[in-house]
């Protein structure tokens, strides 16, 4: 690779760290949202099939961003974001434990009962965030690989749904056995909750593979990349 399209290739590294960055703080700060999706009239476990937290809307994008990298720029690479995300997280966590510590004016259009109210449970999600978050996307990363090298960088969409149906169970399941917990949702909900998650999830995953196909064509046109190649940025 030339000069010119290493330092392409790093450019474009950064702006999907940014994107996968974002997308997981701030679905750690508005999870306590919920909404509902009924495509069928059903009822699993006590719960409509779909209820979700909002903050599963921007989540699945951080496990499409990182078999993305992994594929293009190697499994170092993916970890590396994945320890940066973290590192964002809890900077989050600690700018918001701020705020909620700095009483609000008389005059402040939110007060402190309500930002109490909003951010007030954010510690709680974000540790039990991060530790869903660091299986799942370790597991989805270790997975991804194996089948990588096993089918020898052939059968994408075989790497992208294996890894990624795994390790969104482990997330949707490790979250909200710390949120039942901790009783900021009521366990007759757990397994209703933890149904839709995971299949929606799933229905994610399906529908995105031909987005990673896109993206995976689009960097080995603009790259020259032969199968099985991953961009080296050192």
């Amino acid at each position: 690779m030339t000069i010119k399209d290493k330092l392409a290739a790093q450019k474009i590294y950064l702006f999907l760290a940014a994107l996968f960055i974002t997308s997981l703080v701030v679905s750690n700060l508005i999870f306590q949202k919920f909404f509902y999706w009924h495509p069928f009239d059903v009822e699993i476990f006590g719960v409509k099939f779909f209820e979700l937290s909002v903050g599963i809307l921007p989540y699945p994008i951080t496990f499409l961003i990182t078999d993305l990298i992994s594929e293009i720029y190697g499994k170092k690479r993916a970890n590396q974001v994945v320890v940066a995300g973290i590192f964002a997280s809890l900077f989050s966590l600690l700018i918001v434990l701020v705020a909620n510590t700095v009483p609000a004016t008389i005059w402040s259009p939110v007060n402190n009962d309500l930002f109490s109210t909003v951010f007030g449970n954010t510690a709680i999600a974000v540790a039990a965030s991060m530790l869903a978050y660091l299986l799942a996307q370790f597991i989805d990363i270790q997975i991804y690989h194996f089948w990588k090298n096993l089918t020898k960088g052939k059968h994408l969409w075989l790497r992208n749904n294996f890894s990624t149906f795994l390790s969104q169970f482990v997330d949707t399941c490790t979250i909200l056995l710390l949120l039942c917990s901790f009783n900021i949702i009521a366990w007759d909900k757990f397994y209703g909750l933890l149904v839709a998650g995971f299949l929606f999830k799933l229905l994610i995953a399906i529908i995105d593979t031909p987005f990673l196909y896109l993206g995976v064509y689009l960097f080995k046109k603009r790259f020259h990349l032969k199968t099985n190649k991953e961009i080296d940025l050192l």
